[in-house]
């Protein structure tokens, strides 16, 4: 039986734990100094102690910039083997982490066999799975049964949950003051916004914060305090809501720290980029330099079937203003549950992301593949280049579908290629295209 029960506690303890060890190595880190990191609370490492599948990962301060996938079934779209593939498709393209948000039925066969198979980290939202899992409807739930499912979450080796404990009767009097356009957005947020208008009572994940605590600790399961009351269009970023929400979270993260949770706080939504530095400050200030895990944040409302890009655009500017942990949007954000193309797309877009910020950020080695892309280029190696290539069989689809005359250059420049012109000069050859012809 080890010594400690969490991550934070072995750090607190002077303890560095195989978890620690691994992250480290990965991150080109000195595990001492990581170790401070996650004493601090600055650096999470999501691993519960039934995920045994789990290459463990860091989110936080100095390392690389994470990105998660979300899957999972709806009452429209019910085709597990459908979802099976989409977890194929992010561990292949090098996603950190996978959210099962499935929302119907009995979700447990899926997601134990998700934990079962992923070396990824897992993360849930238990308050989506409530009506299905407990077969009630929303007024009949009782605060004791959210803390069941939680249970059964922690159980079944989820790594991470995310908890929509901030919205608070303070902050839903913010959000109702402060008139929105879109009100609230977040699926978990609006239902547990139901529940409290329902019933009259406080949010059972804020009243009854210590039990939640009590079962995410007995497992190591990391909470990622949800933003139930992020904006979800231009027009309500950065209100009296949101920032009200925040100073909730900020209070929980310490809350959940004394008890040796690790902590991850969620935000943004839709923001103009202008606002989106400011945001990631104000959230590292307010929640005491806890990992931020983004959704987006989408930059525009008007491009639907694009929200890939929107977040992309947002996701770089974020992480490379602190956020940690980005969530992928699909091109078919607001529009339906995505497809293998779509999770592929929405991947890429995110690892596109994170990858800029991580340069940007000067992360130890980030540019390091980019490095050896140059030389690929330089070199007109194309198979080289196809390797290094995150999307590698793209790439080579692209090239092969309009083959060039000459292999060492591409169907766009022919002879005239730049590289290949520079190259011959510097090798001393004469550079000859009416003669070529």
């Amino acid at each position: 039986m080890r010594a400690y029960k969490t991550q934070m506690e072995a750090a607190k303890k002077g303890i560095i734990t195989p978890e620690m060890e691994t992250v480290a190595k990965k991150e080109y880190m000195d595990p001492q100094a990581l170790r401070e990191k996650v004493a601090a609370g600055v650096v999470a490492i999501p691993a519960n102690v039934r995920h045994t599948s789990l290459s463990p990962e860091g989110i936080g301060a100095g390392l690389r910039t994470k990105i998660n996938v979300n899957l999972g079934i709806s009452g429209d779209c019910k085709d597990y083997t459908l979802e099976m593939q989409k977890v194929d498709m992010a561990l292949r393209f090098g996603a950190e982490a996978i959210m099962d948000l499935s929302n119907y039925g009995k979700t447990n066969t899926f997601r134990q066999e998700l934990v079962k198979r992923s070396p990824a980290m897992i993360g849930t939202v238990p308050m989506y799975d409530a009506i299905g899992y407990l077969e009630k409807d929303l007024l009949e739930i009782k605060a004791e049964d959210f803390l069941k499912v939680v249970r059964a979450h922690a159980e079944e080796g989820v790594d991470f949950m995310t908890i929509h404990a901030g919205i608070n009767r303070r902050a839903v009097e913010a959000f109702m003051r402060d008139k929105r356009k879109m009100n609230i957005v977040s699926r978990g947020g609006s239902l547990l916004f139901a529940w409290m208008m329902m019933t009259g009572n406080e949010n059972p994940f804020y009243e009854y914060y210590d039990q939640v605590l009590d079962i995410l600790e007995e497992y190591d399961v990391t909470i990622s305090l949800g933003d139930a009351l992020r904006p979800g269009c231009l027009d309500d970023s950065t209100d009296a809501g949101q920032i009200a929400e925040l100073i909730e979270l900020g209070a929980l993260t310490e809350r959940a720290w004394e008890r040796n949770v690790q902590v991850m706080v969620e935000g943004t939504g839709h923001m103009a980029m202008n606002e989106i530095e400011a945001n990631m400050k104000l959230q590292k200030r307010l929640c005491h330099g806890a990992p931020f895990y983004v959704l987006g944040p989408l930059v525009s409302d008007i491009f639907p079937g694009y929200d890939h890009i929107t977040s992309a655009i947002g996701g770089a500017i974020a992480a490379a203003a602190g956020a940690d942990f980005l969530c992928y949007v699909t091109p078919a954000e607001h529009l339906r549950l995505p497809d293998l193309q779509d999770v592929k797309e929405g991947i890429i877009a995110s690892r596109i992301a994170a990858h800029a910020a991580d340069i940007a950020k000067g992360i130890p080695h980030a540019t390091d593949a980019d490095n050896a892309m140059a030389e690929a280029r330089h070199r007109m190696d194309w198979e080289k280049m196809f390797e290094i290539a995150v999307d590698g069989e793209k790439a080579r689809a692209y090239f092969e579908s309009t083959p060039p005359a000459d292999r060492h250059t591409c169907s766009m420049c022919g002879k005239m290629c730049a590289v290949r012109t520079t190259n011959m000069i510097l090798e001393g050859k004469t550079v000859e295209f009416c003669s070529e012809l």
